[in-house]
């Protein structure tokens, strides 16, 4: 009899710590809505579907969630809990096999590189099939998760690390940028279903990214980059980030906070953003460009 009280004792506490989970998750993302709705109004975000014209050419810009009616923002929730559930289903966490190369002094950073790459090669063929099954759930989403800003801050220095890298510009160019020495990638989404990332650098669509940084923790003000030298096919265009590889030894943090910049025929567009480790790919914004209109 005492067992079965016990039991009983046992089962309704965890019921009221589930509960309080639930209590706490949901006030902590009302709390962040608050917050990117106000970050958004002191920015001075977009209300509404954007759309840029120019000789032509006309691109529409999606909506992000701070622009989303409560209603709304209640179903987005829903659909980035469940993409983050199918991430832990399918063990996507990446394991630490990287930090199992032994550091040998006799071995250079140029072979330790090499052997993270080999490392990350192995896990990527291993899981190929279930990173595909993740990529193409996120790829369903139409809202960005990224607060949109309208001026960039006084501190930024993207171009500047660009620079340093050997990155390129063109007619299309979405840049990510981050402060620590954890592994953020771009996926970039292309409209035939392609994408764009570490694994796929150069792309059917035209796209080529030239810049992927920090597979070893080398840098902590990281940037990567996606380009176009002219203007693609018309088609929907979504743009992703992925917290690769948390970092521990260089005391980088478990969220990392990121700076998205999309250029588009010299109309620019940036977006600011937090992902944490462990956490499914977060669709950040999406651009469609329309085909041109004939003179």
């Amino acid at each position: 009899m005492e067992d079965v009280v016990l039991a009983g004792r046992i089962i309704l506490i965890l019921i009221l710590l589930l509960a309080l989970r639930t209590i706490y998750k949901r006030g902590k993302s009302k709390q962040q809505r608050l917050a990117d709705i106000a970050h958004r109004e002191k920015y001075g975000g977009v209300g509404e579907i954007e759309s840029i014209e120019r000789d032509g050419l006309i691109v529409l810009r999606s909506r992000q969630t701070a622009e989303l009616s409560e209603n709304e923002y209640s179903n987005y929730l829903e659909r980035d809990s469940n993409r983050n559930q199918n991430f832990m289903d399918l063990r996507l966490i990446l394991s630490d096999i990287i930090d199992d190369i032994n550091d040998e002094e006799d071995i250079d950073d140029e072979q330790r590189r090499m052997m993270e790459l080999d490392g990350r090669g192995e896990w990527i063929e291993d899981n190929q099939e279930e990173l595909e099954q993740h990529s193409a759930l996120v790829a369903e989403e139409e809202i960005g998760s990224g607060i949109t800003i309208a001026e960039t801050p006084t501190d930024d220095d993207m171009d500047e690390r660009l620079e340093r890298e050997g990155g390129k510009s063109g007619a299309v160019q979405v840049t990510l940028s981050w402060d620590d020495y954890n592994d953020l990638d771009l996926h970039l989404f292309c409209p035939d279903g392609e994408r764009i990332y570490f694994n796929n650098k150069s792309s059917n669509c035209g796209g080529v990214l030239d810049v992927d940084m920090n597979v070893k923790p080398v840098s902590n003000n990281p940037v990567e980059n996606i380009v176009w030298e002219s203007i693609p096919n018309p088609g929907k265009y979504k743009v992703g980030v992925h917290f690769y590889k948390h970092f521990r030894k260089k005391r980088s943090k478990k969220t990392c906070q990121f700076r998205l910049r999309v250029v588009i025929d010299s109309d620019t567009r940036e977006y600011q953003g937090s992902i944490t480790y462990g956490q499914a790919i977060q669709m950040v914004t999406t651009f469609t460009i329309l085909p041109r209109a004939i003179k």
